[in-house]
């Protein structure tokens, strides 16, 4: 495979994760049951980019002719996970890639178990 040079992208209803390297305890202090890190079914880690969301059909009004292009903007459902966000994903969902000698996970959303973030500071304060 050549050089990869560039900046990764990330598409749809997809995260990049930076995978914890360790079973176990994870980085926010959550202990993952024996079983599920011997099964391997059940991994943790930051996410380091999202993608745009879930991208919605362009539905056209009825009293439209079908044969027009109306084109509009690509709609999606925005992604509830953030960059920063620390998920505990399910493995077997997840693809492996290595881009500049750094190994990440790409998860779809579905296979998101649970998203840990930082508190967000209160509007009155």
């Amino acid at each position: 495979m050549k050089k990869q040079n560039g900046k990764l992208i990330v598409v749809g209803d997809r995260v990049l994760v930076s995978p914890d390297e360790g079973q176990g305890r994870t980085d926010v202090g959550l202990y993952l049951p024996q079983t599920v890190a011997d099964k391997d079914s059940v991994q943790s880690g930051r996410i380091v980019e999202t993608g745009p969301g879930t991208m919605l059909p362009d539905i056209q009004d009825s009293d439209e002719e079908p044969w027009k292009s109306n084109r509009r903007e690509a709609r999606t459902v925005p992604m509830q996970a953030r960059a920063g966000d620390y998920a505990i994903f399910m493995r077997k969902a997840a693809v492996a890639i290595k881009f500049q000698n750094k190994s990440y996970l790409v998860v779809p959303q579905a296979a998101i178990l649970v998203l840990i973030r930082d508190q967000e500071p209160d509007a009155t304060e």
